[in-house]
């Protein structure tokens, strides 16, 4: 692969643009200046190549990559026409040579790999050619060590090349499966329309799904679904709205904010070389702080050798716990970490909303921050099923833990959950699985994890995203095998007996540090976490800091074998004799 000259795009058409969505007559000038976006109807108009590469890339940074010519005609195909008079026609009226551009260039100054589809080249249509390019574009990247940032437009396979397009899914599979193994970020930009054999390849194997707005994404077209099943569907189907309701990609954005979202998912995974993956989150070197932060740490440090209230009623605790007014997941995500992209989905079924997960930073460190969200409205959270999970709720922990592990970073886990969630669907679509892989993956996770009770810690349901290197407490969360309620229905046949059972349950970070399950306890502000948001913020984030440079300094087997010893000594034994037993 060598550098090619570029090829200049075709002119755009001047004066006045009929809107393919809504009919609006638009100036073409203001067309362009709104980057193809239709002020009335906010429809995303389809881009060439070169104008992606334009909107997304540094000025002036983008290098094509020429590939050496193959055979273009492997089935000697006619129909109406002659396979090679329609490639011609192709490249005359696109001004490309396929399907796909190729090159290096940067994106917020961090250098990567693109390869940007064009929908005017026979529809997008990936042959033998677009599967050299784009697995070209990933040994490119491999080969550098940099990210693989594609958008994909694209109506499937291509006809015309029969077999051998059919097998270039499998050629770019495998080339995105090697990304992955060292570890290297690779982002999809899904564009409208992207169908059928690219759908089911590159374009959804990316690390990160990135949905245009109003993008139509799918396997089968729409109308291929109605002739050959019958049925009326959904007046959003497959857009990319659509796709990110049911957990299939983790976020739709506008034209406008596609390359700011980049600069920061590369700027968060910066620290990920494929050499970082083999250590677990090593400590970056560029961690300075400035003055004012240092004294704000200092601050806190005194914070938190302060006393916690051993004596503590275990039912006040309880009812602090609960205080819809405490902070959540989302609240300390923007008050005690520096950055913090969201990314949505289990990649299979939905976006459970009472889980929210993504990469984040906190002290010059990048994290992947998984946590229970229950909001504070009615509304919310009775959107968010008041923090109580369904299964593809720990199937998204399951591909963040992934994520990390993939990168090389560290897990911080945020818990405050009733429970998962008791009802009949969970149950059909596996809750006790989705809860047993979750707590099996986070006990063998080659990357350090530090989790966090901020309020309630409800059975298994919050033990999936408890099982960690360093368990800290909040002073008034808890954890709990059931609920106090169901404890005192069940034992003293009454709810009311709920405050007796949570004495008697011994509930509170006193008696979880006591007993050497919490290896910390962070204090609160004085009545409460709730009293004073901003303070609590900077007590946890302060001790999140602090567990983090202690536990990343460990390499990846002294973190699984010190893991196993902590938790095979809960309950009195030590470990060493079941390890003994084993050998």
């Amino acid at each position: 692969m060598t550098p090619a000259p570029a090829v200049p795009a075709p002119s755009g058409p001047v004066g006045w643009v009929s809107c393919p969505a809504c009919g609006w007559l638009l100036y073409r000038r203001r067309l362009d200046r709104d980057l193809n976006v239709c002020p009335e109807c906010d429809h995303h108009l389809r881009l060439s190549a070169r104008a992606r590469i334009d909107l997304l890339v540094d000025p002036g940074s983008f290098g094509e990559t020429a590939f050496p010519p193959g055979a273009p005609d492997p089935l000697s195909f006619t129909d109406l026409r002659d396979y090679p008079d329609r490639l011609e026609e192709a490249a005359r009226r696109s001004g490309e040579s396929e399907a796909v551009v190729v090159g290096t260039a940067r994106i917020g100054g961090a250098e990567v790999v693109v390869a940007v589809m064009d929908f005017a080249f026979l529809g997008g249509s990936m042959g033998v050619e677009v599967g050299r390019r784009v697995s070209g574009a990933a040994e490119l990247a491999l080969e550098r060590g940099v990210p693989l940032v594609s958008v994909c437009a694209s109506g499937g396979a291509r006809m015309q090349e029969g077999v051998f397009s059919l097998f270039q899914m499998a050629r770019v599979s495998q080339a995105y499966g090697r990304l992955r193994e060292a570890g290297l970020l690779s982002v999809c930009v899904l564009t409208d329309p992207t169908y059928g054999g690219v759908s089911a390849s590159f374009a959804t194997l990316a690390s990160v799904l990135v949905g245009e707005r109003g993008a139509h994404v799918g396997f089968a077209g729409p109308r291929v679904v109605q002739e050959t099943i019958r049925a009326e569907l959904p007046p959003d189907f497959q857009t990319a709205e659509f796709l990110l309701a049911h957990g299939l990609v983790d976020r739709v954005e506008s034209r406008a904010e596609i390359r700011p979202l980049l600069v920061r998912l590369l700027a968060l995974h910066g620290a990920g070389t494929p050499g970082d993956a083999e250590q677990a989150g090593a400590t970056p070197d560029d961690r300075a702080e400035d003055d004012s932060e240092d004294r704000a740490a200092e601050d806190v440090d005194h914070d938190i050798d302060q006393d916690i209230d051993q004596g503590a009623d275990p039912w006040d605790v309880v009812q602090r716990a609960r205080v819809t007014e405490r902070p959540t997941t989302l609240d300390y995500l923007h008050t005690a970490f520096d950055d913090f992209v969201e990314l949505h989905g289990d990649r299979a079924f939905a976006d459970d909303r009472a889980v929210v997960g993504g990469v984040a930073s906190i002290g010059g460190r990048t994290v992947v921050v998984i946590g229970h969200e229950k909001g504070h409205t009615v509304r919310e959270r009775v959107a968010r099923d008041f923090g109580m999970p369904h299964p593809e709720g720990y199937r998204k922990a399951m591909r963040l833990f992934d994520h990390a592990e993939s990168f090389g970073l560290p897990v911080v886990t945020l818990v405050d959950t009733p429970g998962a969630h008791p009802g009949p669907e969970a149950e059909e679509r596996g809750q006790s699985h989705a809860i047993a892989e979750t707590i099996m993956r986070s006990s063998r996770l080659r990357v350090p994890v530090v989790a966090v009770v901020t309020g309630e810690g409800g059975s298994g349901g919050a033990l999936a995203l408890c099982t960690s290197d360093r368990l800290l407490v909040l002073e008034n969360a808890y954890l709990s095998v059931i609920s106090p309620e169901g404890c005192a229905a069940i034992l003293w046949r009454t709810a009311v007996a709920a405050p007796t059972a949570a004495r008697a349950m011994r509930l509170g970070a006193a008696h979880l540090q006591a007993s050497g399950i919490a290896t910390a306890v962070v204090p609160e502000p004085p009545g409460g976490a709730h009293t004073d948001p901003a303070a609590a913020a900077r007590l946890l984030r302060q001790a999140l800091v602090r567990e983090l440079d202690d536990v990343c300094r460990l390499d990846v087997a002294t973190l699984l074998d010190t893991r196993f010893r902590r938790l095979s000594r809960i309950g009195g034994d030590d470990g060493r004799a079941l390890q003994t037993v084993g050998s």
